[in-house]
């Protein structure tokens, strides 16, 4: 409990009417609001004529905006310097606060406590989440607690001093989680790029032609058999396919047998919007009891093991050898960026003996979980520095700051 005095927020924040009729404007600049109290941001050039809003809200420097539809999900925000002159549509109603009795700063840290979002979700109208608003007569009727004016610079100086650090926290870890993923790239180059392994056409070392997967099926609620989704390899954070990442579809089994996955197949991602992402591999373990197909976004290869492991080629294909091919491929190609099997077969792999081969996969994977324990605990730190502000603003709030 707050140990100083508690005021509606009416008492010292009024509605401010800024709008514009829609006929007096020709183009504007609009904004628009996040939730979660991440502020403002920036949709751009828009002619107000081709809506039925028949007025915009023209933003001040320091008043206070809300979203009527989303309040309660805290899209609440301080109008700063940048956003000065810029519209918001007249769902969004503008507050000047008195600034004798309130500093805007103070106000804008108080609206991002979830209690706040969460006292006016309690307050809003309306049927399902979907409908619910905010009136601005609802927004005012909040309580704040309202020290002077002296105290409340001391308490916005303090809080930013506090959430500077914590981002730079959050830039350190962020610099760590790069570093940790940079030392794994330049370890795969050592142990293949840069090596002088003989080369080959990795079509002269598959067991079979590359085969893309299954055309799209109809999908099914019960009764069908697994697809693996294109996200299976093109998001797995591993070299294993994500087995998890699956659909149900409707198909026979005579259609699906060339399709099931077998243990130590390979996949690659056919095609994306997304460079990094095309001719990304995974690699599958396992006994595939459930008999799972693939879809033709993915392409299977089915390696000699005479010639070379599995579980190296999937390290050979993240290589900056192949990826160079792979990107090659890719300014050639608009919109989504694709590879063929033809394609596939064309890459020039580094082969070093199987021997060889299986000691640079035993160091690979010993450096991978070190470089995921790594990560895992980066996760857990960035939980932990996501949770401080909050319990900074919710202490500055009860006056223990």
């Amino acid at each position: 409990m707050s140990k100083w005095p508690v005021v509606k927020l009416g008492d010292v924040l009024m509605e401010h009417d800024n709008s514009v009729p829609t006929n007096k404007l020709t183009e504007v600049n609009l904004a628009g609001v996040y939730s979660f109290a991440r502020g403002l941001f920036k949709r751009g050039l828009m002619s107000p004529n081709e809506t039925s809003y028949k007025s915009y809200n023209r933003l001040v420097t320091d008043d206070f905006v809300i979203s009527t539809p989303k309040a309660w999900e805290g899209a609440l925000a301080l109008v700063t310097e940048e956003f000065d002159g810029w519209f918001l549509s007249s769902v969004f109603p503008t507050f000047r606060a008195n600034r004798e009795r309130l500093m805007p700063k103070f106000l804008e840290y108080f609206c991002k406590l979830e209690s706040v979002w969460g006292e006016l979700k309690r307050r809003s109208r309306g049927i399902g989440a979907r409908r619910e608003s905010v009136h601005p007569k609802q927004f005012l009727s909040l309580d704040i607690p309202l020290p002077p004016l002296t105290e409340q610079r001391r308490i916005v100086a303090r809080i930013e001093e506090l959430d500077a650090q914590i981002n730079e926290a959050r830039e350190l870890r962020k610099q760590i989680e790069n570093d940790t993923e940079i030392l794994f790239k330049q370890a795969l180059s050592s142990h293949i790029d840069d090596s002088g392994w003989p080369t080959f056409l990795l079509g002269k070392i598959l067991s079979e032609k590359p085969r893309n997967g299954l055309a799209p099926q109809s999908e099914t609620d019960i009764g069908g058999r697994m697809m693996l989704r294109i996200n299976a390899v093109s998001s797995s954070q591993t070299r294993y396919v994500d087995t998890s990442a699956t659909k149900q579809v409707q198909l026979a089994s005579e259609t699906a047998e060339p399709f099931v996955i077998k243990n130590d197949d390979i996949f690659i991602v056919r095609y994306n919007g997304d460079i990094n992402r095309v001719g990304k591999p995974a690699i599958y373990k396992g006994c595939n009891k459930y008999q799972i197909v693939y879809p033709d976004k993915l392409i299977r290869l089915r390696p000699n093991t005479k010639q070379i492991s599995p579980d190296f080629l999937v390290f050979a294909l993240n290589s900056r050898t192949v990826r160079t091919q792979v990107e090659n491929l890719g300014k050639t190609t608009a919109g989504n960026i694709g590879i063929s099997g033809g394609n596939v077969q064309s890459f020039i792999i580094p082969v070093p003996s199987l021997p060889e081969q299986r000691r640079i996969v035993a160091e690979l994977d010993t450096l991978q979980a070190e470089v995921d324990a790594m990560k895992r605990l980066q996760a857990e730190t960035a939980i932990e520095l996501d949770a401080l502000l909050p319990a900074v603003l919710d202490r500055a709030f009860k006056g223990e700051l």
